[in-house]
């Protein structure tokens, strides 16, 4: 059914989603998203699923951003890099409104749109040697899409010290961050991500699904204003010399020209 992701589900109604680009590290293709957006509806109105765990195969969970989508958005207008940030916009928020447990479980490395599909995880657990990193300003981009995602898991103080620096940051730094629930070697992540799963199965699936939109609605508010601010937001910055000149640089394998070292 899908191209570049797996679904299944158990006996118990646990449905795993799995990103499956493993030699592109997982990264985020128009495809893909398209199919994430699918798999959302097909999850959300199959009432014998009471949880979903996220996965993903090869060796990062998720690189970002797919680089020929990448170099599709050099060329764009406007218009068009709106579009496709919108399509990633409403796949997030169909993850983040999924009215089932999402438990993300990541064995690899996240960057960019990949932290952004963290961050709309109820739950992430993680291996304890991963590297994360929101890397778009290092192309003289923004985090902007996954910004309000991203914000609402760490909350700005937080956030901000990684937010605009591109660093990367280790396991146990996205646990301090509020990225990551749990850091764990890697053959102990399966029992952990089930120790997530377990209690959902003995609660009522509606009243799992109305607490979870309670606490959406207390939290910090990701409504329609707030996306299409985000887009703008990257809109903008796509037109600037800087993110030509990174994006650019990037895919010649030179140094930017504001880079110091």
């Amino acid at each position: 059914m899908f191209n570049t992701l797996l679904l299944s589900k158990d006996d118990r109604g646990v449905a795993t989603l799995t990103l499956n680009r493993p030699d592109k590290h997982n990264a985020m293709s128009g495809e893909m998203l398209l199919e994430l957006q699918a798999a959302a509806r097909q999850l959300a109105e199959d009432k014998s699923i009471r949880v979903v765990v996220l996965a993903a195969n090869g060796k990062s969970f998720c690189a970002g951003g797919d680089l020929a989508w990448m170099q599709a958005q050099m060329a764009a207008d406007g218009e068009t890099r709106a579009r496709e940030a919108r399509v990633l916009a409403e796949m997030l928020g169909m993850l983040n409104t999924l009215p089932k447990p999402l438990i993300g479980a990541l064995q690899g490395n996240a960057f960019g749109g990949g932290v952004g599909v963290a961050s709309v995880c109820d739950v992430a657990i993680g291996v304890d040697h991963l590297k994360m990193g929101l890397t778009e300003t290092k192309l003289g981009l923004i985090p902007a899409t996954i910004g309000p995602y991203v914000i609402a898991r760490m909350g700005e103080a937080r956030a901000r010290r990684v937010f605009m620096s591109a660093r990367l940051f280790d396991a146990a730094e996205a646990v301090d961050l509020g990225l990551l629930a749990r850091a764990v070697p890697s053959d102990s992540l399966a029992d952990a991500v089930e120790a997530e799963v377990a209690p959902y199965l003995a609660c009522a699936p509606g009243a799992v699904a109305s607490a979870k939109a309670l606490a959406r609605t207390l939290g910090p508010k990701i409504d329609k204003t707030v996306v299409d601010l985000s887009i703008s937001a990257l809109v903008t910055q796509w037109e600037t010399a800087e993110a030509k000149e990174g994006v650019s640089a990037f895919f010649e394998k030179r140094r930017p020209a504001w880079r110091a070292e």
